[in-house]
């Protein structure tokens, strides 16, 4: 069976806020989570970070839950 390449491009999921499938933007952030100066170097965590074509909401999700 063959499989097509996906597009990185055209990234199709599901959106609350439209209430079906849309084209998202996908991207991996690394995000800050301490407010604390003095540890805001030790607490950064990789975040997949998507955002609706159409109507613009975000959607983050923390990668790592250790």
């Amino acid at each position: 069976m063959a499989t097509q390449p996906s597009d990185p491009d055209n990234v199709r999921e599901n959106c609350p806020e439209c209430d079906g499938e849309t084209i998202h933007d996908v991207r991996v952030e690394i995000r800050t989570e301490s407010d604390q100066q003095e540890n805001s170097e030790f607490s950064r965590e990789p975040y997949r970070v998507s955002v609706c074509r159409t109507c613009d909401s975000e959607t983050a999700t923390r990668m790592n839950n250790a």
